[in-house]
């Protein structure tokens, strides 16, 4: 029992050690360009992206933010773009929950690098698939031109906005534009394809062309209020609706529209009054190994999450590396899918290893995600998953083939999936799992995530094989100390690249998240899921049986 409680005190402190890390990372992201840029917006009377945020969104609320990290750690020759240069996320606006994006124009003029697009797209994505209000807080400068090429013309990039922006109004959902500065460029069709649009007197603008660009085309001199201001776009373009003279008018314009916004058809998911675990959810610190390699029962960490601790299992005895049943999370019933870590027995007899998926257990899962869309409950993931069990045993047994049954029944899966990575993310176990390919409303990583195609000792020692089988076909020598050496270079960079902060700067994950926090981020994400009403029916397609 003491021993117990030292491993639990070791792996608290670790946690707590890597939470702070992460808090501390935050706080330097939130400064947006810095203190300079910052104090140049109170001069001009203009509030932040995050004071708008605070502003616009209900009191007492929360606000759940979506790819913080963007682009972390990346764009250090162009001065990097914390959070992609865009402040977004999930909050409630007069009662009404709504994605909220704003341009952060303390970083490089809030002009757009490739993970900008990718995270406004990303959220316009989580607008339509959860059928939620949109509000566009502009300012921002348009396409980063030194990196132009990577930004402007494919499929994924920033003329995809527009075409959701269509999309969307078709959809029959609210877009509110308000542009509280630039608006440059191709930039300038956001606003004008939203439902309605507001303007900050003096520092609003929008022109397809700037002042400068206009004098260089056809040698028209024309300042940028005049040539698109918001007394212009109001009183002779009539492209904007409203002008305000401050950043807080318009903001409370926006609390007043979305306040009359009729309420569509939800999923109709069902929902009781909530009940508080039985357990503290702060000792999650605790269960989580230091070790990612090291087992641990996942039972412990599902009774912190659910109402009253309860859990359902589904087929409790048979595969037993993963979990299944049914709960409720903040009132929301759930079908949940957890990776087992410790050990455990089959009834033949068989010993099988925790965080792997063998036939019985893929078979179960698969099973009971089709059960979970027949009954139209949400799937939660919780991914701590090192692959599927190799060998010539499990080979004749037919796991690629029970494995294709999983992975069929989650890309199929019609009712909202949300993915949280509680630990190990590797290989097709992150596939079978509800990784970021198959399509999860909303994915999340805790702060001892790693996500990768392997592990990094494994992935490691292959590559260094590789390369020395390589140099020796060269008939070049290698000394062991140079080995050694290769090996901890390799690892090393292997290592940098499983973290979940090069996941979020990618945006594999829409954030790194407090293990305690995870029943509220979850709770609001299912929230959000419920505006969607589930149309698609559910069709498993050709299984190999």
């Amino acid at each position: 029992m003491e021993q117990q409680q030292l491993e639990f005190n070791k792996n608290e402190d670790t946690m707590r050690r890597l939470l702070s890390t992460m808090k501390q990372r935050l706080a330097v992201i939130e400064q947006g360009g810095g203190k300079k840029s910052l104090e140049k917006l109170r001069q001009r009377g203009k509030l932040s992206p995050r004071e708008r945020i605070s502003y616009l969104i209900d009191k007492n609320t929360i606000f759940t933010e979506i790819g913080a990290f963007t682009a972390y750690d990346m764009y250090a020759e162009h001065g990097g773009c914390p959070a992609g240069g865009t402040v977004a996320g999930l909050g409630y606006v007069s009662g009404r929950q709504c994605v909220i994006v704003a341009n952060d124009m303390t970083v490089k003029a809030g002009a757009w690098f490739p993970l900008t697009g990718k995270k406004n797209l990303r959220l316009q994505e989580i607008a339509m698939e959860n059928r939620l209000p949109v509000i566009y807080l502009v300012d921002s400068a348009g396409v980063y031109l030194p990196m132009q090429d990577e930004i402007f013309p494919d499929k994924e990039h920033f003329g995809r906005i527009f075409r959701n922006n269509a999309r969307m109004s078709a959809m029959g959902i609210t877009q509110i534009a308000a542009v509280m500065g630039s608006c440059v460029a191709g930039g300038a069709y956001l606003p004008i394809m939203s439902d309605e649009v507001l303007m900050v007197e003096g520092n609003g603008s929008i022109f397809l062309a700037g002042p400068y660009l206009v004098k260089a085309a056809i040698g028209e001199e024309v300042d940028a209020e005049t040539l698109g201001g918001a007394v212009t776009h109001t009183e002779i373009s009539g492209i904007a609706d409203y002008k305000f003279k401050t950043d807080q008018e318009c903001l409370d314009r926006i609390k007043d529209i979305v306040a009359r916004l009729g309420h569509n058809t939800g999923a109709g998911f069902d929902r009781i009054a909530p009940v508080a675990p039985l357990k503290p959810a702060e000792e999650l610190y605790g269960i989580i190994p230091e070790d990612g390699s090291k087992s641990y029962d996942v039972h412990e960490v599902i009774a912190r999450l659910t109402d009253g601790g309860v859990f359902d299992e589904y087929k409790q005895d048979y595969g037993k590396t993963i979990l299944c049943g049914y709960a409720r999370i903040d009132g929301w019933a759930v079908g949940i899918v957890a990776n087992q870590r410790k050990m455990v027995k089959s009834k033949k007899g068989e010993m099988q290893m925790g965080g792997v998926i063998y036939n019985d257990s893929a078979d179960k899962a698969a099973r009971f995600i089709m059960n979970c869309n027949q009954k139209k409950i949400p799937l939660l993931f919780l991914q701590d998953v090192t692959g599927f069990m190799v060998g010539s045993r499990s080979e004749h047994a037919g796991i690629i083939k029970d494995g294709a049954k999983l992975v069929n029944a989650v890309a199929n899966s019609v009712v909202p999936k949300i993915t949280v990575i509680i630990g190990n993310s590797y290989g097709a176990g992150n596939y079978a799992m509800c990784g970021k390919a198959y399509d999860p409303r909303f994915i999340f990583a805790w702060p001892n995530a790693k996500i990768a195609v392997m592990g990094g000792e494994q992935a490691a020692k292959t590559l260094l094989q590789i390369q020395v089988a390589s140099l020796k076909a060269k008939g070049e020598t290698i000394s062991p100390e140079e080995e050694k050496n290769l090996l901890k270079n390799i690892t090393d960079k292997y290592n940098a690249q499983t973290t979940p902060y090069y996941a979020a700067a990618r945006l594999w994950v829409d954030a790194i998240i407090d293990p305690a926090q995870t029943r509220q981020v979850v709770a609001e994400c299912l929230a959000a899921a419920n505006h969607a009403p589930v149309e698609e029916t559910f069709r498993m397609g050709v299984v190999q049986v």
